[in-house]
């Protein structure tokens, strides 16, 4: 499959708007003819927040925005995926273009704006599954909100009974004002009420559904205190660690002046350096999810020796192709044995000092 995508997939899908080789991509999974055939490893299995994931991979959120194909991916040898970020009502995001290829830099720019078709249809295609597999919900808030807040509470209400996780992300920099969510006064306020409305509802479910945080790369060290502060605080069950970034340093593509969130192979450095000062700051028990740059099952180790439990990717699926994600779950399993460990979480923390005491790159 990954000789076939060089060959021909990334060629003809580049040819294309990226937006537009978007949705090819979602019509293929749909197909259902694209899949990987690869053995569970138990060295690989992660029970995280309550939750037993089959390995440590996971597709993150900005794929599968309105949940149409979240078994499919699963069956390219994701061990989970995350669907969104949704919000309450459908919102068309903004106006095209608003997805960029930087091809040199192996890099996507993005302003999309939360683009989806809003609660009820995404409820509606979950509600349907006939599979098991771990399905985690993004949500967020309408750009148009009089109270973001409420509707990130009226996500967890919604889709609680049918997602295994919730990611609530308030660290989209292309909704205005919405990264203002991660001050430590705002913040307080939001997870005390979501977790709130998530403690209801698991009253009427015997599964009680962790709540995951999605953090900006573009904080400072103050900033990560009073996040680390806050969460700790209202006992979150973890926080995914980073979301896109403002930052343009080292770019050599044209479309690097492009206004918003970059991600992808230049994110990677940036986002591990948060992710390890973040494990220094919550500790050894909070589940921490690293995303950023991860391309390959070197990446994928690097983040998890930075101090990840669970790894996210999605642009380096761009640039790779669907065979990405067995290729690296295969790699996994290698170095596990190649190490003599008995399972990855072994590997956790073992480069963490290195990379807590670099500096954040300037913007």
């Amino acid at each position: 499959m990954p000789g076939l995508f060089e060959a021909f997939g990334r060629r003809a899908l580049f040819a294309l708007d990226a937006e537009q080789a978007h949705g090819l991509s979602i019509a293929g999974l749909k197909t259902g003819l694209m899949h990987s055939k690869i053995k569970e490893d138990p060295a690989l299995t992660q029970k995280i927040a309550g939750v037993s994931f089959p390995n440590p991979l996971g597709m993150a959120a900005g794929f599968d925005k309105n949940a149409e194909v979240p078994d499919a991916l699963l069956n390219l040898g994701f061990g989970f995926t995350e669907v969104g970020t949704i919000t309450p009502r459908p919102q068309n995001g903004n106006p095209r273009p608003r997805v960029f290829r930087l091809t040199e830099d192996n890099a996507v720019v993005n302003r999309l704006g939360f683009n989806n078709e809003g609660h009820e249809a995404a409820l509606k295609r979950l509600a349907n599954r006939s599979t098991s597999g771990i399905i985690g919900v993004n949500i967020g808030a309408n750009k148009d909100s009089e109270d973001r807040t409420a509707d990130y509470v009226e996500g967890i209400r919604y889709f609680h009974s049918v997602a295994r996780y919730f990611t609530v992300n308030i660290s989209s920099p292309n909704t205005p004002g919405l990264r203002n969510l991660q001050t430590r006064d705002n913040l307080k306020e939001l997870l005390q009420r979501v977790m709130e409305a998530r403690d209801e509802e698991a009253e009427k479910c015997p599964l009680k559904r962790p709540i995951f945080l999605k953090i900006a790369p573009d904080l400072v060290e103050e900033e990560l205190d009073d996040i680390a502060a806050e969460v700790l605080e209202q006992k979150l069950d973890g926080i995914i660690i980073s979301n896109t970034t403002l930052s343009r340093a080292g770019l050599q593509s044209s479309n690097k002046s492009e206004m918003g969130g970059l991600s992808g192979k230049p994110l990677f450095e940036r986002s591990t350096i948060v992710l390890a000062k973040m494990r220094q700051r919550v500790g050894k028990d909070m589940p921490l999810i690293g995303v950023g740059g991860v391309d390959s099952s070197d990446t994928t180790l690097t983040k998890i020796r930075a101090g990840a439990d669970l790894v996210q990717l999605y642009t380096g699926m761009i640039y790779q192709g669907p065979g990405l994600p067995a290729k690296i779950v295969k790699g996994l399993s290698q170095a596990v044995k190649k190490a003599g460990v008995s399972n990855i979480s072994e590997f956790r923390d073992t480069d963490n000092e290195d990379w807590a005491k670099r500096d954040i790159p300037a913007s």
